[in-house]
């Protein structure tokens, strides 16, 4: 992790994806993304864009089978980078959450950077896919986010009809309230914890 910036570069390779990663939480917002899964790829950018992230991913996988390892790998590899970058987690603020409109879906994200990895997740999809992305795929990106980043993440849909509202919604959410998780607060000495560590 970089003294200045706190940034991550992760690469994960299996028989069924090849994956890099580079992502600085003290960003712009700037997103370079290639999944081979157009819908994935516009959801990183959102990621990056409204979390003020720099993210630059690319990703090949075996689509031809399906979408699945591709997506679930992309967040496996997504939360171990967001782990690696914020470090020790001193002076963090550790908790973030966000209630964000898109058009008619409304998203509620809550984000806790406890070391004890959590997902819960409640939204109903109405159609099998978004492009070339199943709706199914959805809580198995954030179970993975979740799970490498020891994260306690919570999504959940207070209203929506349709699905490339309420999945879009979630990434901005998730964004913005990672963003607030990982921000610097000055009257946060060491870590958020009565404990002394997370």
């Amino acid at each position: 992790m970089s003294e200045t910036k706190r940034t991550a570069q992760v690469s994960r390779r299996t028989s069924e994806t090849d994956i890099t990663c580079v992502l600085s939480l003290d960003g712009e917002g700037k997103g370079d993304v290639s999944t081979g899964i157009g819908f994935l790829d516009h959801m990183l950018r959102s990621f990056a864009k409204h979390g003020f992230f720099d993210l630059t991913l690319s990703c090949k996988g075996d689509l031809e089978v399906d979408c699945h390892h591709t997506i679930e790998d992309v967040g496996i590899v997504l939360g171990t980078a967001i782990a690696e970058a914020v470090g020790d987690k001193k002076g963090i603020r550790r908790f973030g959450e966000s209630i964000l409109p898109m058009d008619e879906a409304l998203i509620l994200c809550a984000v806790d950077l406890s070391g004890r990895p959590v997902l819960g997740f409640d939204a109903a999809f109405h159609t099998e896919r978004v492009g070339t992305y199943d709706t199914q795929m959805v809580r198995e990106f954030f179970y993975a986010v979740s799970y490498s980043a020891g994260m306690n993440l919570h999504l959940r849909e207070l209203a929506g009809e349709n699905d490339h509202h309420i999945i879009e919604g979630m990434y901005k959410a998730f964004a913005r309230a990672l963003d607030m998780a990982v921000s610097k607060d000055p009257r946060i000495k060491d870590v958020l914890s009565t404990k002394g560590s997370l």
